[in-house]
């Protein structure tokens, strides 16, 4: 592997998630720092490029969420650099990022996936929304839940257990994208199972079980201490654990995805798993479910990210 000289963290950009981006990179930074790696972070400003094109980082590990940091945007940029960077290929994370997408590349692979409906703003307007929302509930049924195709941290996302709330849930739907997801909602164990690639090919880490207060694995209760319970490994049958684990695996590899992702998935009465969507950037700040999952895996967090970051290195100078 590539000895490292300085890395680069990048966190913060112009999206809903930036604080919890800026969360993650610190983290991030403090792991590597603590292995001896020299650490820079930055943000997505107009001086970022200058930065690098001065004094070009050995590789970089990218902590934005959402918007440009899911959607290929940056990599983009990182690519025309020539910059080494943790992760998936701006067309890998074109295609994760949008969920209804992802949905269908992971559907022609054999995974389950709840049933759904996408339905941009301006056909949910232009056509009437009572009638549209009447058929979408005759079609899929109730209980439902709402989110946004594109973007992450539960924002905007609703579970609708009535047919009287499925028009609010659209409403605040559409305050974080102009496209929403509807799905069928599929009762049972809520996990998330990180992938990584040390070298070897994509593993599984173990997954991780999520047990929201309130029911709902909302914002407040992802970033906020003491408003989720986490089990780490979930406490699901061996069965259930290996199928999450081989989902996980396979839609990584179906989406084709690189070094690092996380698969959420819900987990049905009989432990079969059905895919809900894939995070090509998980979160690392303290309360995210891959640094939990490396915990429980013994891993150490700061050494597994400068192996990523390494193997980003040893990939670009032998490309």
């Amino acid at each position: 592997m590539s000895d490292l000289g300085h890395v680069l963290v990048l966190a913060g950009g112009l999206s809903y998630e930036r604080e919890v981006s800026l969360r993650s990179g610190r983290r991030v930074s403090e792991v590597l720092r603590a292995t001896g790696t020299d650490v820079e972070t930055r943000d997505t400003d107009a001086s970022l490029v200058p930065y690098i094109l001065a004094d070009p980082p050995d590789a970089v590990f990218v902590t934005l969420h959402g918007g440009a940091g899911e959607d290929g945007a940056i990599r983009s940029v990182l690519e025309l650099l020539n910059v080494p960077y943790v992760g998936a290929d701006p067309d890998a994370c074109r295609v994760a990022f949008d969920k209804p997408t992802a949905k269908a590349v992971v559907r022609s692979v054999g995974l389950r996936t709840p049933a759904s409906v996408t339905l941009p703003k301006e056909t949910f307007h232009d056509l009437g929304a009572t009638v549209v929302l009447g058929r979408i509930v005759e079609r899929l049924g109730l209980p439902l839940f709402v989110k946004p195709a594109r973007g992450g941290s539960a924002l905007g996302a609703s579970f609708v257990p009535t047919a009287e709330e499925l028009p609010a849930a659209m409403v605040g739907c559409f305050a974080y994208g102009d496209t929403a997801l509807i799905e069928r909602y599929v009762e049972g164990v809520e996990v998330a199972v990180s992938v990584v690639d040390l070298g070897s090919g994509p593993i599984a880490l173990p997954a991780v079980e999520i047990v929201p207060d309130e029911g709902v694995y909302d914002y407040a209760a992802r970033y906020t201490a003491g408003h989720t319970e986490f089990f780490a490994p979930a406490r699901l049958s061996a069965a259930a654990a290996a199928a999450c684990a081989s989902t996980a695996v396979t839609a990584h590899t179906a989406l084709g995805l690189r070094d690092i992702s996380r698969t959420d998935l819900i987990v049905d009465g009989d432990g079969v798993p059905h895919f809900l969507e894939v995070n090509v950037a998980p979160g690392m700040t303290e309360t995210s479910l891959l640094p939990m999952a490396a915990e429980a895996a013994g891993q150490d967090l700061g050494e597994l990210c400068r192996t990523l970051l390494q193997n980003a290195a040893s990939r670009s100078a032998a490309s």
